[in-house]
Order: structure tokens, then sequence, then C-alpha cells
């Protein structure tokens, strides 16, 4: 095995999880076509993303707030964001997001082929989250092709075709953010709102600001989400024993059931980061200046940690790297963790058995995006 591993930001048509099952026993650490770094074992990946000073976030060449910032001036967007993602502030949208999801389900046709991944996935995220933002419900045809130009366009490469899907993302954005500027005080009283009157230092967020922080809560967890119901819908279709366990047991049993279904097929695939210095990890020496990537997916199924893969979910909780690691661990983790809960309670609520379509496996992603392209199943 040479220094330079195939590339993992290809669409060559690999399966990523499967991938790195191969490569982490014996490489922790590989090098890309493409010079990037990829750390494969969950304590490289843990050391990588608590290590704030050898290993900077600010990659991207594009704002990124608050993910793409360092030091101090991470800290105080995340201060600002984290309040819209408190438990106080999100607990008056739970009603809401139960009736998102029952609408859903009283939706789907029984006895007929669905896919859990864009029939039922993507369509709840969108609409969880324009209600959650209070976005106009005529936005979710619009959202959901773009959804769809954003994966392909992901797995293409294709750098051109990414920025413009980026660029139609943003003036999504701007679409809602504007008028809501234009209409001072007659503004709906809403989450987009209320962050497009919010201060940071004294004074008002800038477009540019407000863009990127709502790119970050919607365009990124559009596509996590609707991927990782697809991953929960799969599982237990192969698992009926879970769908009971899910529907007797507690909403924290519930969401630690989901969370160790997600760490073994964990879609967040990677995070990058920028070396500020020379850095030995993993018993390989990184120069500085040099390209990162922390890969989740790999390290949250490092069977040195999780016992071979056993499917413990209290055992396996505090080492579970699903919403990443360190002071950019995810913010929106526990809006995510609320939303999936109740679209599987919902489906398994209303549905007696979940079961893949004959004839029709599901059909992984291939790198960069990880859990299924398509999951066809039949709900009865």
């Amino acid at each position: 095995m040479t220094d330079h591993m195939p590339d993992d930001l290809s669409a060559e048509g690999r399966d990523l999880r499967a991938y790195t099952d191969e490569l982490r026993p014996q490489h922790p650490v590989v090098r890309n076509n493409k010079g990037e770094w990829i750390l494969l074992r969950h304590a490289d990946v843990v050391a990588a993303a608590t290590d704030h000073e050898r290993f900077s976030s600010r990659v991207s060449r594009y704002l990124q707030v608050p993910n793409g910032l360092d030091g101090e001036e991470h800290t105080l967007f995340r201060n600002l964001i984290e309040k819209y993602l408190t438990r106080e502030a999100l607990e008056p949208f739970v009603p809401v997001f139960r009736r998102v999801a029952r609408e859903l389900v009283a939706e789907l046709p029984e006895g007929e082929v669905v896919d859990a991944v864009n029939d039922i996935g993507a369509v709840f995220a969108v609409r969880a989250q324009c209600a959650w933002l209070g976005w106009p419900a005529e936005l979710e045809p619009r959202l959901l092709a773009w959804m769809k130009d954003n994966h392909m366009a992901t797995r293409s490469g294709d750098q051109k075709q990414t920025a413009e899907v980026a660029e139609q993302f943003d003036e999504i954005i701007r679409s809602v953010v504007r008028p809501r500027r234009e209409a001072g005080d007659s503004a709906p009283d809403d989450v987009t709102t209320q962050l497009c009157r919010d201060t940071v230092n004294g004074r008002e967020l800038t477009e540019a600001e407000l863009v990127s922080i709502l790119r970050n809560w919607t365009g990124g967890d559009l596509g996590s989400i609707a991927l990782c119901v697809g991953v929960l819908i799969a599982h237990l279709a192969q698992h009926p024993e879970l769908s009971e366990r899910m529907r007797a047991g507690s909403d924290a049993e519930t969401e630690a059931i989901i969370n160790e279904i997600l760490r073994l097929d964990n879609p967040f695939v990677s995070n990058r980061r920028i070396t500020t210095c020379p850095v030995r990890i993993g018993g390989r020496d990184i120069p500085g200046n040099a390209r990162v990537k922390l890969n989740w997916t790999s390290a949250n199924r490092d069977e040195s940690v999780f016992d071979n893969d056993r499917f413990d979910p209290e055992g396996n909780a505090e080492a579970n790297l699903l919403y990443g690691a360190g002071k950019h661990v995810c913010p929106g983790r526990l809006l995510a963790t609320w939303q999936l809960r109740i679209a599987m309670q919902t489906l398994l609520s209303s549905v007696h058995t979940i079961e893949l379509a004959p004839g029709q496996p599901p059909e992984r992603e291939v790198a960069p995006v990880g859990g299924y392209h398509r999951v066809p199943v039949l709900l009865s």
C-alpha cells in the first residue's frame, strides 16, 4: 500500500464505509492523490478535533460561520448561534415536528414501494426545517430539487458544478432574508427574523454572515437528516427487533438506539482541518499547512474502541462521534436528535412492519457522500 491512496473526494463509485473498513486496520493515516491526509482511527480523529492550536478549521475560501472560524471569532459566533439551539429554544417546536411527521406518514402509500431517503427523509427534513425557521411552504419543491442537485454535484467532484449549486442555495436564502430585513418591524416573528435582527459585537450581522449561518442550518442539515432517515429505516427493515425496542422504549432509549445505528453507518463522513505546524499523528509526520480530513465514519467503526462493532447503545454512547468532538461539535445536535427521534417514533407508531422491497436492494451512496442513495421499502 503506497502513501498515495485513491482520492476519497472522487466519485469513483466507492462505498466509503466499506473502503475505510479495509484501510483502517493497517493504515490509520492515508494520503490521497490530492495530497490530503485522512485520519481513520478514533484516537487520531479525536486528537485532531480537540487540538485547536495545531489543526485550524479555517480551511474554506468561502465564509463558514461558525465551523470555519478559529479562536475568539469562533467563540463569538458560536455563542450567538447556540442560543437558538438550546433545549428551551427548541421545546416549542416539538409539537410542530410531530405534526409534520404525522402529516407526512399519513401521505405514505401502504403496500407500494417508497424510497426512505427521498420520499420520507428528504421531505421530512425540508418541512421540519422550514417550520423551525419560518420559511414558506412554497419553497419545498425548490429545496427538494436543490438537495438532489447538491448530492449529484458532490458526487461528481466537479468544483465548478459544486460552486454553482452552492450559489443556487445562497440565492434561496437571500430570497428569505432580504424581505425580512426590508420589512423591518412588520417582518414575521420567527427564528429567521430573530437572527436577522441579532447582533455580534454590537452590530447587526452582515448578509454574508446571515447566509453562511442559515446555509449551515439548512444546506448541511437537509441532506444529512435525509441520509440519516435512510440509514435508520434500512437498518430497522433488517433488524425488526429494534423496531419493537424503540416502540416500547423511552425517548432517551430511542435516541440511544438511533445514535448507535448512525454510529455504525455515519452519513456525516468527514470534516476538514489545516495544520498550522508540522504534526506527528497516527505514526505519520504531516507537514505544516497540510490539508487533513477527520473521517468520522471510519472513526465510529474503529474495532479497538467499539468491541468489533458490537451493537451497544449505552456502552458505546460516550465514544460515539456522530456529532463530532471538541469545540466544533455540531451545535445543532439536539435539534437533529429530536427531529430524528420524532420522525422514527411517528413512523413506527403508524406502521406495523417495514420491509425492504423485494428485488430492489438498497443502493449505497458513493464518495464523498455517506449512507444510502436509495432505500426502497414496503410499509404495512
